[in-house]
């Protein structure tokens, strides 16, 4: 247990430098563009969904807050909003940063969330009709302290992601430390077509949790690419959890989480099934 701690520390603290540099250029970022990205998103009409997926994979921490309250004031579509939870990226990319993964793999994983999120995004707004506008009163807390200073917001979320990240490696390292990887290929269902059912519920978690679960268990090789994919597109952040509390239509937000859940279930098994011809 001493080894597991020594290591898990170590691990951790060699990622601390990436975190903060990848987080300072995502505060920078989302300070100069957020207004942008909101006036873009709130005037884009037939081709929202495009747009909304376009600056959903931008890493800023507060887009798919600022899309819920668009959406729940009827501003921009239902399409559009799961354009933007299907295609928002938010932790998984410093941690891949930090844990220097091969930039095809971060570019190929943004692409295909880019894409799912464009096409389902226009097809559900084919599908289903837009509603008329309601008053407009967006919630200017979108729970990221975008109020605050760059550099202070920017080790506040490398604090905060540096201990779930450790915890996350410390389960892992001592799952495989007494359990070896098998038991974590059992766990998570690895190279199985019901993987994307558990992945894509992990997705859900409504904070950075689960991004950070799925980012580790990917690159400790305790699940697949497709089963990845499949938590990353469901992983909205906390905007699915804003939806419940702004949008007054519960029925429509129990459709909107089940349609998000199950895209990212079905376009996982297809990639597990695709991987496995070839």
């Amino acid at each position: 247990m001493k080894e597991v701690i020594i290591d898990t520390l170590i691990d951790s603290i060699k990622l601390l430098p990436f975190l903060f540099i990848a987080f300072l250029l995502i505060e920078l970022f989302e300070h100069k563009f957020s207004e942008k990205s909101k006036e873009k998103l709130s005037n884009s009409k037939k081709i929202g969904p495009v747009i909304g997926s376009i600056f959903g994979i931008i890493p800023q921490c507060g887009f798919s807050v600022m899309a819920t309250n668009l959406y729940a004031t009827r501003i921009i579509s239902i399409g559009t909003l799961i354009a933007v939870y299907l295609s928002t990226s938010d932790e998984m990319i410093p941690i891949l940063i930090a844990e220097k993964a091969p930039v095809s793999l971060l570019l190929k994983i943004l692409a295909i969330k880019l894409v799912v999120g464009m096409i389902c995004g226009i097809i559900i707004d084919l599908v289903i009709k837009r509603k008329d506008k309601e008053d407009y009163h967006i919630c200017e807390d979108d729970h990221c302290h975008c109020d605050a200073h760059f550099f202070k917001a920017s080790v506040k979320h490398t604090f905060n992601i540096f201990i779930f990240v450790m915890v996350c490696t410390f389960i892992i390292n001592s799952i495989m430390e007494f359990g070896g990887s098998d038991l974590l290929n059992k766990i998570f269902l690895k190279d199985n077509l019901f993987a994307p059912f558990l992945t894509s519920l992990i997705g859900l978690i409504p904070n950075c949790a689960s991004s950070v679960i799925l980012t580790e268990l990917f690159l400790n090789k305790a699940i697949s690419f497709a089963s990845l994919i499949a938590g990353l597109l469901t992983g909205a952040g906390i905007g699915i959890l804003v939806l419940f509390r702004t949008n007054k239509n519960k029925r429509e937000n129990v459709f909107i989480l089940l349609t998000v859940y199950f895209i990212g279930v079905i376009f996982g098994i297809i990639l597990e099934i695709f991987t496995k011809i070839l």
